[in-house]
């Protein structure tokens, strides 16, 4: 007995409509998994350590005019995935089932996606040298994704469902898409609400006090009393051509905390004889802080930073005394 989908690619009369649908609902379908995804994505996000970019107004301008053209590129790139992985994922998930089972089943279909995706999925994460839990993630994501999508187009192909116009399965796609993508704004906002993101840890001057390092020979020793003292630290300046030129700078001077109103606004001033120091911002976490500096442009997200040497000062550098 031939099923659904075999009957749906013969030459007949309804076969326009029928691979319209599946089409539509496919295409719907990786729309609504796409904001989601760019949710979850969002907020994953705020977890991770950053410098708190302040948003460019003529970047998100930008990004608004960018808007149409950005929904028609994500269009054809889920009618791409449509034709080019869901609906090969359907043929094969039924074909497999007829041949080991003897009528089709759905589970084929996300074993198939999952066996799919992992190659792709491992050569992606060794391109990015992403941690393996990120690997992991990021194949269960991609493999939900295209499981999902296959199975509500499957649905049209069941013998016992209704056939459904595009415009019909458009419908239902986006009313369900937009209750699942407003549950997902919804938990994002109190997740952040809750205070899950991350967030610089709160120095204070005595936390600030100590020795940071670049690990590439340059260390800034910042003294209880106020005193400072740079070897090989490097600072950024843009030249008359926008390029960043690099300095080392080795020398005395003072420092001093500034705690503004809150972790993300907290500061470490630092004045050396001879040197153009920009101001210290906090990244890390309260078991190892860092110190950074953008270099150029903070759009680019190059940061130069320094992090606490372990190493112990010794006692008479408490009062002033030089450490080379």
């Amino acid at each position: 007995m031939r099923s659904k989908w075999q009957e749906s690619v013969q030459p007949s009369a309804d076969v326009g409509d029928r691979f319209g649908v599946v089409l539509t609902a496919s295409m719907s379908v990786l729309s609504v998994e796409a904001v989601i995804g760019a949710i979850a994505l969002f907020v994953w996000g705020q977890t991770q350590e950053s410098g708190g970019l302040a948003y460019s107004p003529l970047g998100i301008i930008l990004l608004i005019l960018a808007a149409p053209f950005i929904v028609a590129a994500g269009a054809v790139l889920a009618a791409l995935l449509s034709i080019g992985v869901v609906m090969p994922l359907l043929v094969t998930a039924g074909w497999c089932g007829r041949r080991f089972g003897g009528r089709e089943t759905w589970w084929w279909v996300p074993v198939l996606a999952a066996a799919g995706s992992a190659t792709a999925a491992l050569a992606t994460a060794v391109l990015v040298k992403a941690q393996a839990l990120a690997g992991l993630g990021g194949w269960l994501a991609v493999t939900a994704a295209l499981a999902a999508t296959a199975l509500v187009a499957r649905r049209l192909l069941l013998p016992d469902r209704p056939h459904l116009s595009g415009g019909a399965m458009f419908g239902r796609v986006a009313t369900y898409g937009t209750l699942a993508v407003a549950a997902a704004g919804s938990l994002a906002v109190i997740s952040l609400y809750a205070k899950i993101g991350y967030e610089p840890p709160l120095l204070g001057a005595e936390g600030a006090a100590g020795r940071w390092s670049d690990g590439k020979g340059g260390t800034l020793t910042l003294m209880p009393d106020g005193k400072a003292t740079a070897t090989r630290v490097k600072t950024f300046e843009l030249d008359a051509f926008v390029e960043t030129v690099m300095h080392g700078c080795t020398g005395t001077g003072t420092w001093e905390y500034d705690l503004g109103a809150g972790p993300w606004t907290q500061e470490v001033v630092v004045s050396v004889d001879d040197c153009r120091l920009d101001t210290r911002e906090v990244l890390g976490t309260s078991e190892h802080p860092k110190l950074f500096v953008y270099i150029g442009d903070p759009d680019s997200w190059d940061l130069y930073i320094l992090q606490r040497h372990h190493q112990a000062l010794p006692s008479g550098s408490l009062q002033g005394e030089p450490v080379s």
